[in-house]
């Protein structure tokens, strides 16, 4: 399978799971199209916007950093992240993100 990127919607969610801001979420695959996975998508945050903390049940989130700096709550330890990093929530964990960067 090949999904071209010309063909991925973006959507601009506001106070995305309780957080700040403006995020840009792009479905790298429709939901419903990964096999054995839920979600694989871009997610663009607006200078001081974030993910409000969530919950997972028995599924793994990952967040890769590919540029800026943020602020992680991961399992309630704040940490600060930066490109390249990887985020890793998993089952019944619990995290937020907020972007610290203007880039």
């Amino acid at each position: 399978m090949v999904v071209r990127r010309s063909e991925m919607k973006t959507e601009h969610r506001e106070r995305m799971r309780g957080g700040e801001g403006t995020v840009a979420v792009t479905n790298l695959v429709e939901p419903g199209g990964l096999p054995h996975g839920r979600l694989l998508a871009d997610l663009v945050l607006a200078p001081g916007a974030g993910l409000g903390p969530h919950e997972h049940g028995a599924e793994t989130e990952y967040y890769i950093i590919q540029s800026g700096r943020g602020i992680v709550v991961d399992n309630g330890v704040e940490q600060h992240v930066a490109e390249g990093d990887v985020v890793v929530t998993g089952r019944r964990g619990s995290h937020s993100i907020r972007k610290a960067s203007d880039r």
